[in-house]
């Protein structure tokens, strides 16, 4: 499994059967490095919850490639009645479903997961997620937007291969309670996200790399890419 950094919590997953995108805000995130590659032949897109930076530019996507949109109920719902000719799987927190590339489970996460509609009324998007994706025998886990939550500690019977964290505050977990979330995980790898894109979310990667003693912390730049 390849897995590229795109910015803010953006990630390109490659593998057998798979070329997915998490959380696809690429347009109007300014960490995001252009590149054709990261936008053609996509065939998932996982949203873990309903906020802009997020959704993202899932939309042109899945339409310019066919792709599966996987996200909540409320999310596959709200874009089924505003875009019918698309392709969605629907999940809910704590399911799991194998598809053809391998399994996927929809995790807890503590946020907020309203969206936005064109009258400016703040419309349902369901509860915010995570998700364990499963690919060629790895897994890696995407914790969406979230506050620190015991229930990670479950995560660590999954044998996670790389975790992708929050570390910005104030939306999410900030540097502290990630490391204590990475401590719960305990996968083999952990990788910082969700930080320094705006100015309240500003965070220091090699402070979090510092504290999380013990544990292997890899800090993606934008474009950057890990193999597992």
């Amino acid at each position: 499994m390849n897995i590229k950094f795109l910015g803010h919590s953006s990630l390109l997953i490659e593998g057998n059967g798979i070329k997915a995108l998490v959380d696809p805000f690429l347009k109007n995130n300014p960490q995001y490095i252009e590149d054709k590659n990261d936008i053609e032949n996509i065939t998932h897109i996982f949203i873990t919850h309903a906020h802009g930076d997020h959704i993202g530019d899932a939309i042109e996507i899945a339409k310019a490639n066919d792709s599966m949109i996987i996200a909540n109920a409320e999310i596959c719902n709200i874009l089924y009645f505003l875009h019918n000719d698309l392709n969605y799987h629907p999940m809910h927190i704590g399911g799991t479903f194998n598809f053809d590339f391998g399994r996927v489970k929809m995790t807890p996460a503590l946020h907020g997961s309203g969206y936005t509609d064109k009258d400016n009324k703040i419309q349902d998007g369901g509860n915010p997620a995570g998700f364990v994706i499963e690919v060629d025998t790895k897994k890696v886990y995407h914790a969406g937007d979230t506050g620190l939550t015991y229930d990670m500690k479950l995560l660590e019977r999954e044998r996670i291969d790389v975790a992708f964290l929050p570390i910005g505050g104030n939306y999410t977990m900030d540097i502290d309670d990630a490391v204590e979330a990475a401590r719960f995980i305990g996968a083999k790898i952990t990788v910082p996200m969700h930080y320094n894109t705006f100015g309240m979310i500003k965070a220091n990667p090699i402070e979090f790399h510092d504290k999380l003693l013990g544990h292997k912390v890899i800090i993606l730049k934008p474009s950057e890419a890990i193999e597992i």
